[in-house]
């Protein structure tokens, strides 16, 4: 069992390995995503462990699972437990011949293989004493049912991958790396998250956006909660529970996501378009369940407008990661 020490030492790691001395059911997974140059090349790479609850049918299993963000395609490879090491100081994971860290990424899967490197360091969101990353003091509450972090809100890229039918180079490409780890993935959410940012006048920023918002359980009443970074060059606005904002509209139809907050830093607005994309296995406590539709093609547009009504940024996020899943339904009602 984990010792307070050491406990708040890895919330302060949020790009880390959390698994270590953790009884019962564990996941934990790192989502690393890679856009050439032209953008016509987009994959997902998500290297992770599982660990179920129970002893029924007990899963105990490290994964690779691949997105092939153009063609929806998606691949889950499975390796034994022993395959799978990682640092609980930094970025850094090896399952099987596949690793992974501030340097770049191997790969040696059948339908994706070769190296990229990070030829810009990566750029986390800021951990400090009292907001220790995105998830803020949410991050010191043990009995979160899952924690997220943003390894990188955006790095270069250099180098090449071979796909089943040609090799394909990511020279001048842009990478970007989240994760998440916990007992389970919540029972409805929505998360949303592109790096290639566009203003209206066409012109191309330099930012990030990651936006999510979820049931949360088990903190004394159920209630939605979202965490929701922008970047824009080197500054940062957060709209999240932990700092007070507040949702002003939330509408999840069969086609689009429609969402407004207000917070210290002014009203965001936000709408993407629901398109299709590959399946994705997603942690439950007892298995990692083919559930979750995730597409790289999404579109958000996006509006800052600051707390005295002045807009600061009116554009789109594209090649954007986007996914809804559960009781929406009961999601917005929350």
């Amino acid at each position: 069992m984990r010792t307070p020490v050491s406990y708040v030492s890895s919330v302060h790691h949020p790009e880390a390995f959390h698994g270590t001395r953790v009884r019962g059911g564990f996941f934990e997974g790192w989502y690393v995503k890679l856009v050439s140059a032209d953008r016509t090349r987009r994959w997902a790479v998500i290297p992770g462990v599982f660990r179920s609850t129970g002893t029924h049918d007990h899963v105990n299993e490290a994964f690779v699972q691949v997105l092939d963000g153009l063609t929806g395609r998606s691949w889950y490879h499975a390796f034994p437990r022993g395959d799978f090491h990682a640092s609980t100081h930094q970025f850094a994971v090896r399952v099987g011949e596949n690793t992974f860290d501030g340097g770049g990424i191997t790969l040696d899967l059948p339908e994706l293989s070769g190296r990229v490197d990070f030829t810009t360091p990566m750029d986390p969101y800021p951990v400090s004493p009292l907001r220790p990353g995105i998830m803020g003091w949410y991050g010191y509450v043990p009995i979160m049912e899952c924690f997220h972090g943003v390894v990188s809100f955006g790095h270069e890229l250099a180098g090449d991958l071979r796909t089943e039918q040609e090799s394909a180079s990511f020279d001048g490409g842009r990478g970007y790396i989240e994760k998440d780890w916990g007992r389970s993935f919540p029972a409805a959410y929505v998360w949303g998250a592109s790096n290639h940012l566009i203003d209206r006048d066409g012109s191309e920023e330099d930012g990030s956006l990651m936006a999510s918002c979820a049931i949360i359980p088990g903190l004394g009443r159920t209630f939605r909660g979202f965490i929701v970074a922008l970047r824009r060059g080197r500054t940062l606005s957060t709209w999240a529970t932990w700092n007070g904002s507040r949702d002003m509209e939330l509408t999840i139809t069969d086609t689009h996501v429609t969402w407004r907050m207000r917070g210290p830093q002014g009203t965001l607005s936000l709408r993407a378009e629901r398109v299709r994309g590959g399946l994705l296995h997603a942690p439950l406590r007892t298995a990692m369940h083919k559930r979750v539709e995730e597409t790289l093609d999404a579109v958000i547009e996006i509006h800052h407008v600051s707390p005295v009504g002045v807009t600061l940024f009116e554009g789109v996020g594209v090649c954007a990661g986007l996914e809804v899943f559960g009781d929406t339904d009961r999601l917005m009602r929350l």
